[in-house]
């Protein structure tokens, strides 16, 4: 069973039950957060990044450390192309399946596989590369406590268009088109599942997205118009 066409229906409850997360960004404003999971590839995400320099497009990485460790020139050049990094874990093992101290390690070690494949201080990256995307989106109120008291921000999504089973690019791009709102947060992926597609999805979706008015910003973009969450101090 696709889970796309239920998520819609269940989303408004689940931001409801964790408004501490960020599910999407402020109605009122034409903008929208691409993001990617499951990354660095070494083959999917430079042919990304090829694609959204040529459409003048920051967006969102939540990688994988170990797939930083096996692609760390990929890492390096996502990173200097101004693109914001979150964290996915170490591996792709859901958060409730970890203990606390096994979760703090897969967070920390991302962290410093990130410091590592683009060349910055280990200090600086456990200071500001602080988002944090669960695997599968599984995640439990003692979860959300936890990576709040370590100082990371849960980011989830609003527009889920399930990719990663490879439907087709046209049913995801009109399952993007369908679903798209006011700060909409995307979430597709350039790892090993659904990685073969996200070319061509970006490739349609950017100009169809642009032609309705939207305007493509970053995840921490969307923190900075959360007043309601100040108190998780945004990035800079």
């Amino acid at each position: 069973m696709e889970f796309a066409p239920l998520y819609p229906l269940i989303q408004p409850a689940l931001k409801s039950v964790f408004p501490s997360c960020l599910w999407e960004g402020c109605g009122e404003s034409k903008t929208i957060a691409l993001t990617f999971d499951d990354g660095p590839h070494p083959r999917y995400t430079p042919a990304l990044l090829e694609c959204l320099d040529k459409h003048q497009v920051t967006a969102s990485f939540f990688w994988l450390g170990q797939c930083i460790e096996r692609a760390p020139q990929v890492a390096r050049t996502a990173y200097d192309q101004g693109h914001w990094v979150g964290l996915h874990g170490y591996t792709h093992r859901s958060f409730p399946w970890l203990s606390t101290t096994e979760l703090k390690q897969s967070l920390e070690q991302t962290q410093e596989a990130i410091a590592q494949a683009c060349q910055l201080d280990p200090a600086y990256v456990a200071q500001h590369v602080r988002d944090v995307r669960p695997p599968n989106g599984f995640f439990t109120p003692q979860i959300l406590t936890q990576l709040h008291s370590w100082g990371y921000r849960p980011v989830m999504w609003s527009v889920v268009p399930e990719d990663w089973v490879r439907p087709g690019v046209e049913v995801i791009v009109n399952r993007i088109r369908n679903q798209i709102r006011d700060g909409s947060l995307i979430v597709l992926h350039d790892g090993y599942h659904g990685g073969e597609d996200v070319v061509a999805i970006v490739d349609r979706i950017v100009p169809m997205l642009r032609d309705a008015g939207y305007e493509f910003v970053t995840v921490n973009q969307l923190w900075q118009v959360q007043p309601s969450r100040a108190s998780l101090n945004p990035l800079t």
